[in-house]
């Protein structure tokens, strides 16, 4: 019989704070496991960052990120509904860059996916703007 795999949070912070204490205890009561991910870290590939097979995690200089960044691996649509309603329940205050692991963003770095995320959330907010004809 073979081990289903677990749900995993990984979380970048710019700064430290009491939202990544926050996280880890949401996770350790809901049975994720939850991993922070530190600045020499940020130009890992999404897959080296969460352990997919075939990837292996590099020596690279750090590169800071401005924002903090959620990646969720591992999470079935139902899980992820679910997981967001308990970081509002928790009242664990938003963060805007969230992503889950795919097979196309699994070669990109925490940087371009940080980066790409940031683009599409700055197109709704216009779109969000944008009043109706």
């Amino acid at each position: 019989m073979s081990k289903i795999p677990m749900e995993a949070v990984f979380y970048y912070a710019p700064a430290p704070s009491d939202k990544e204490a926050a996280l880890r205890t949401l996770c350790a009561r809901l049975g994720i496991r939850f991993k922070s991910v530190a600045a020499d870290q940020t130009e890992q590939k999404i897959g080296a960052l969460v352990g997919l097979p075939g990837f292996t995690a590099e020596a690279l200089p750090a590169a800071p990120l401005a924002d903090e960044v959620l990646i969720l691996h591992r999470f079935a649509d139902r899980k992820i509904d679910a997981f967001l309603a308990a970081m509002r329940k928790a009242e664990i205050p938003r963060i805007a860059l969230k992503a889950v692991v795919t097979e196309h963003n699994a070669d990109w770095t925490l940087t371009a996916l940080a980066a790409e995320l940031q683009r599409e959330h700055d197109e709704f907010a216009k779109y969000a703007a944008t009043p109706d004809p």
